[in-house]
């Protein structure tokens, strides 16, 4: 008897060492893979920041040794959503600075702009997120206020989609800008042969071009300030859309310390000196940073009448908004891009701006192809277009909560006929099967949750309008957490190591309270990350 004891003990003892040991089992879970099948598991088994296996709990503990388990206790569980079009290091520098998301007034602006500046009392005074269409009066305002308030500092105040501004006469002056200038793509307001203080894009950089560099420090406060409200939000890798390239070495450094553990995409600005880097020095590809693409800017926004449009604009004629670079250069930023292999990806949001640069990329890229160069937006189309996304391989990377935001004005801007062809997300899906899904934060809020309630269900948080705002281009829940996930990465050629739970990628994940592809369009709006995971290592927690 002594015997077969001894024999039972040593086979036990056998079969444990032989299974393989892991860093951390994850079981008791409803895990959505968002492999090509959409499949669930209910335990996945993690070593060395990467998914060894996926299954069941019973399977994966017969072949696994666990230094450590997570409980998950029944909770759903999804890849780290993916942020495809983002301002990271703007939303973290918008941080410091005076928050105007939300105001319904200018004299609310204001007023938000004096507490600031007596808490700050040195320096410039800047400001984000302005939106004269939420406001009773919607007229942009005039800066004789910050004027008489602020005569020996400067001000600038950028609206929330950031192609627009207010700068104060101490600013304007700085910036040498005098009444009556003209410059290609943006526009100078002037009132009674003065200036107003109102800026339309182009003009914007000429006031913010003497805004003196952040500190080192200042960066890196930022950035991880943005990371600590990201991952609390979900997110575990992030596109930042448009820097120049010695924020590369910035970033990379402080990743490299363990301090910035978000993954992050970088497309560099439309610069020279950003072209002069990337084309000698090649791609630059870690673990956790990305830079292999540019950022090109075809027009404004829609909100400042900034899109550049086939036809005026409803709510103002004669205006129809405006290229923010002759339309040679983008032909030869295309040609360059191409030339040296590089990716593309292109603000457009008017039907004009998207039919130039459309044509364009058809003409470099000739036909279908695994490029992935990108329109930033495609916000509003021309019904005759939508192909030639298909037909050259073009991917539309949208923002839903545009569509949210907008939807209680953009129809006087366009017209009826014309709102038809903008927002289309199920219009512009068909081209390829796919598109990116992103949020433009700070433009819009940070939380993809918002992204996922706007491209699904396509109202409002107060359930407006009651059937939805042109609910034939919603998307599906499936299609929306892939545009959030497999799709976003695929989008910045990274779908082979991140945006879904599969044996070999990265063990981003995070856990929710509830069941997003099941909940109630009320509930949606009320899920909560319970914790977000980066390399297998938890990053956040509720």
């Amino acid at each position: 008897m002594r015997k077969l004891a001894l024999l039972l003990a040593i086979s036990i003892l056998m079969a444990c060492s032989s299974r393989k040991q892991i860093d951390l089992l994850v079981y008791n879970a409803q895990i959505y893979t968002v492999d090509s099948l959409f499949s669930q598991a209910e335990a996945m088994a993690i070593k060395d920041g990467k998914i060894v296996a996926i299954g069941n709990k019973a399977d994966l503990n017969k072949e696994f040794e666990a230094n450590d388990s997570l409980d998950a206790q029944g909770k759903s569980i999804y890849p780290g959503f993916i942020d495809g079009h983002a301002h990271f290091l703007a939303y973290g520098q918008g941080l410091q600075t005076v928050n105007l998301v939300g105001t319904k007034s200018w004299a609310e602006i204001v007023e938000k702009v004096k507490n600031f500046a007596a808490q700050n009392p040195e320096g410039w005074i800047l400001g984000r997120g302005w939106d004269q269409n939420d406001w009773a009066d919607k007229r942009f305002p005039s800066n004789e206020q910050l004027n008489q308030l602020f005569p020996d500092r400067p001000v600038l105040l950028t609206r929330v989609d950031g192609h627009a501004a207010m700068a104060n006469q101490n600013a304007l002056e700085l910036a040498g800008i005098k009444p009556g200038q003209i410059l290609t793509g943006g526009e100078i307001g002037v009132s009674n042969g003065k200036l107003n203080g109102l800026l339309i894009d182009n003009a914007v950089d000429l006031v913010a071009s003497k805004i003196p560099d952040p500190s080192k420090e200042q960066l890196n406060k930022a950035l991880l300030a943005a990371q600590q409200n990201c991952f609390a939000a979900g997110l575990t890798t992030v596109v930042d859309c448009g820097l120049d390239h010695p924020m590369v070495k910035v970033i990379d450094e402080l990743q490299q310390q363990n301090e910035l553990k978000m993954r992050l995409f970088v497309m560099l600005s439309d610069k020279k000196a950003n072209y002069d880097y990337l084309f000698k020095n090649g791609a630059f590809k870690t673990e956790r940073l990305n830079v292999s693409s540019f950022k090109v800017y075809a027009d404004g926004a829609l909100g400042s009448r900034g899109a550049c449009l086939l036809k005026h604009y409803s709510d103002q004629p004669g205006n129809s908004g405006f290229l923010l670079s002759k339309k040679e250069h983008f032909e030869e930023v295309a040609q360059k891009i191409a030339d040296k292999g590089f990716q593309m990806c292109t603000h457009a949001i008017g039907d004009s701006a998207n039919r130039e640069i459309l044509n364009i990329y058809a003409k470099v890229l000739k036909g279908k192809n695994d490029r992935r160069w990108r329109i930033e937006h495609a916000q509003v189309l021309d019904p005759a277009d939508f192909k030639l996304f298909g037909a050259h391989s073009v991917v539309p990377s949208v923002q839903p909560t545009h569509a949210t935001s907008d939807m209680y004005w953009a129809g006087e801007r366009l017209g009826a006929e014309r709102l038809k062809g903008a927002y289309a997300y199920q219009d512009l899906l068909k081209q390829n099967g796919w598109l990116v899904l992103g949020t433009d934060f700070p433009v819009e809020n940070i939380d993809p949750m918002l992204t996922f309630y706007a491209a699904t269900i396509r109202k409002d948080s107060k359930g407006w309008p009651e059937k939805g705002f042109q609910t034939e281009n919603a998307l599906t829940r499936e299609q929306a957490l892939r545009g959030m996930t497999i799709w976003a990465a695929k989008g910045n050629f990274e779908e082979k190591e991140k945006g879904s739970l599969e044996v070999g990628k990265f063990a981003d994940f995070i856990i929710l309270d509830q069941d997003i592809i099941k909940a109630t369009p009320a509930d949606l709006l009320k899920t909560k990350v319970l914790s977000t995971y980066v390399n297998g290592e938890k990053v956040y927690q509720r």
